[in-house]
């Protein structure tokens, strides 16, 4: 870690490890913000000044990457220290990529209240893979914000009180759940497409939070958040993106030092336990193949994949 860049305090640390979320704030300026977005209505194809051309989401391949310890170093240090320092991440993690991420809300939903139990698209991020507990594929969650977010601007709906749940299921399941989160040895492991586990989770909960924030903040989130896009009723132009964070190697419960990561941390206390001993690593992990890559980074492409016919897509924030 950079000798200028402040490590986390103990509060964000606790705060991290009490409810699997942290917010940075300043971490990069308006003017970085406006380099990655800029020519977004071009790229969009619509007019920002009518609302009929306008898609409620868009998930925007990208055109240039930049490594985001240049870029936003205060953000690079929080993640690495999240994860357990960087020599448990992996060098690909560095690269951000303007691969915006726009919501624009609807007609359907301008000027109604935000219902976060009335959203369809809870999801947890990894459609590449099979998940367990210790899955490497999805070190952290990042969401970085290029635009202003106020409360019903378009922000990422966060569910803390799911992570819990979301933890024991995969503790329960070591042989594997599909990134629906269906069980290895039920029928339709390799089938099902829908949100309705995450869906039916999240209606039954009642701690929701809305990633908010000025141009500059970066969320951190645990790799087992609940999120879900929202309704933006305020049809504010909403930009984000979500760099994704692969680890060299699974995550540990049981280190004999004692040397958690702080995502390890928390998952540990989700599941109400200190360690979790003789807990062994998954080998031969399958990955299943995207569609529409979210990183087409030859990291994916190179992985071992179910049958094609299982392929899944990915949901946008």
């Amino acid at each position: 870690m950079s000798s200028s860049i402040e490590p986390l305090t103990e509060a964000q640390k606790e705060h991290f490890r009490q409810n699997g979320w942290l917010k940075l704030s300043n971490c990069f300026t308006k003017d970085q913000a406006d380099w990655v977005a800029k020519d977004v209505w071009t790229r969009l194809g619509m007019d920002p000044n009518d609302k009929s051309t306008w898609r409620h989401r868009t998930n925007m391949p990208h055109h240039r990457t930049f490594d985001v310890s240049e870029y936003a170093p205060k953000a690079w240090a929080a993640i690495c220290e999240v994860c357990g320092g960087e020599d448990r991440v992996a060098p690909e993690s560095r690269e951000w990529r303007d691969s915006l991420i726009v919501n624009l809300g609807s007609d359907e939903f301008e000027g109604r209240e935000s219902d976060p139990k009335g959203l369809d698209n809870w999801h947890v991020d990894g459609d590449f893979f099979v998940h367990y507990l210790d899955s490497p594929e999805q070190g952290l969650l990042v969401i970085p914000l290029f635009t202003d977010i106020v409360p019903g601007g378009g922000g990422t709906f966060i569910c803390p009180e799911a992570m819990r749940k979301v933890a024991r299921h995969l503790h329960d399941h070591p042989d594997g759940v599909s990134p629906r989160m269906v069980p290895r040895d039920d029928p339709d492991f390799a089938k099902e497409k829908d949100l309705n586990w995450f869906n039916l989770l999240a209606g039954g909960c009642s701690e929701f939070v809305e990633a908010c924030g000025d141009v500059g903040d970066v969320y951190l989130l645990h790799p087992l958040m609940l999120h879900s896009a929202s309704w933006n009723p305020l049809r504010r132009l909403r930009i984000i993106t979500n760099p994704p964070v692969f680890l060299r190697q699974p995550r540990v419960f049981d280190r004999p030092d004692g040397a958690y990561s702080l995502v390890e941390q928390a998952t540990l206390r989700a599941l109400g336990a200190e360690s979790l001993p003789g807990r062994k690593v998954q080998e031969n992990r399958e990955r299943k193949r995207v569609m529409r890559r979210k990183h087409g980074a030859d990291y994916i492409n190179n992985l071992p994949v179910l049958d094609d016919n299982d392929a899944m897509f990915v949901n946008i924030s």
